[in-house]
């Protein structure tokens, strides 16, 4: 009896990353891109931009949408539940509602064909191509393209948690390691070729990625910083309300993740 008590002691005190609990947790993101080969094609064109640059779109800091109900979707978000099946070992499951904004004032390599009757028709050997041009109207002539209304990925984890240090019994902080695999399902916002803008939903692809990051929690409650890194493909992405009008290309991205949540 002492013996088993005494081996009860020893045994390290898990906290909330305990086998049977679930949490979830709610916050924003900043993500960071690599250059990408973007192909269009159609069925009169099909065209490389070699080496787009593309920015996030941060909402400015506010209460409103940060903090309203109604608008805390617009920001770029994270959304998260997650159960622990093993001790420090958690199954989790959301979205990443990240954005993707190609560089409009932008000089990109072309190289493709144009044959659609419009200003920008020819034959290109990888030219260079400036992006921010725009017609009498005002608009932009030859593309603008932005996974605006969500880079949506959809990802499963699993995630490692390791207590780092027990300030005291209700305040901790611990170190978590994670990796993922998902799909995309963006809602790109094109505008090719003079054709009517494209704002739909469409599965496009998939990812995978690999994080790290700390979390300090008190009692049941949890503020987690991460930094993740992964790999995007997306070989079919709608541009037009053409069903034979696509776009494909695959980046890597760095995200930074601010997270607020709760143990159950």
């Amino acid at each position: 009896m002492v013996a088993a008590e005494d081996k009860a002691a020893d045994k390290p005190e898990i906290g909330n990353h305990e086998k049977g609990s679930w949490y979830a947790f709610w916050g924003w993101n900043r993500g960071y891109y690599s250059n990408s080969d973007v192909r269009f094609k159609g069925d009169n064109y099909d065209f490389t931009l070699k080496g787009l640059t593309a920015s996030d779109r941060p909402t400015a800091i506010g209460i409103d949408p940060y903090l309203n109900p109604l608008d805390m979707t617009l920001p770029q978000t994270n959304f998260k539940v997650g159960y622990f099946f093993k001790d420090n070992y958690a199954i989790s499951f959301g979205v990443d509602h990240m954005k993707y904004i190609m560089d409009q004032e932008q000089i990109a390599i072309l190289d493709g064909y144009v044959n659609v009757g419009s200003e920008h028709d020819g034959v290109y050997d990888n030219a260079s191509f400036n992006l921010g041009q725009y017609n009498e109207d005002g608009d932009v002539s030859f593309l603008a393209f932005e996974h605006s209304d969500g880079l949506n990925y959809i990802n499963v984890e699993i995630n490692n948690f390791d207590e780092l240090y027990a300030f005291t019994p209700n305040f901790r902080a611990s170190r978590v390691f994670g990796v993922g695999v998902g799909f995309l399902l963006p809602r790109t916002n094109a505008t090719l070729l003079k054709n009517e803008r494209h704002d739909d939903f469409h599965l496009s692809g998939w990812g995978t990625h690999m994080k790290a990051g700390l979390e300090l929690s008190y009692s049941k409650y949890f503020f987690r910083s991460e930094i993740k890194m992964g790999y995007i493909d997306m070989p079919d992405i709608r541009t037009t309300k053409f069903t034979a009008d696509s776009a494909s290309q695959h980046f890597t991205f760095t995200e930074l993740n601010f997270l607020f949540g709760r143990y159950f």
